[in-house]
């Protein structure tokens, strides 16, 4: 089984900072785990709204990312998220789903859970390109 996790993370610093994992990836979908470290917490010791909005984006993401072609990249354009419930577990999941892939741009959404209740729901437009040379 190929690790995803460990190619991602090879990929991006920040991910493997975080400690996020890719639990499933398939064409247009990301499922992705986060267990929640003591420094992800804000003063009320509940998880900042920018490490929710980094899974998401992140997730999103890789998601796009499994349905490009060799020769094509993505970038975030734009992510609008809604936080739902305030996160306080020790693990929060993200499900990712691509619902629109054109050439040039593709639309996702992502539900960001913990205990299986949904804190957060975001949908994103990335950008789908050639390498830069």
């Amino acid at each position: 089984m190929f690790d995803y996790t460990a190619e991602i993370q090879k990929q991006s610093a920040f991910v493997k900072l975080l400690g996020l994992s890719i639990e499933k990836l398939e064409n247009g979908f990301c499922h992705s785990r986060l267990q929640i470290r003591e420094e992800f917490l804000n003063k009320r010791k509940i998880v900042h709204g920018g490490v929710i909005y980094s899974m998401a984006d992140i997730s999103m993401g890789v998601a796009v990312y499994s349905t490009l072609k060799k020769d094509e990249e993505t970038a975030t354009v734009e992510i609008k998220i809604n936080y739902l419930k305030p996160a306080n577990k020790k693990v929060l999941e993200c499900e990712a789903r691509v619902i629109q892939r054109g050439k040039q741009i593709a639309v996702i959404e992502a539900d960001v859970k913990s205990e299986e209740n949904i804190i957060a729901k975001a949908i994103g437009t990335f950008l789908v390109m050639k390498p830069r040379e």
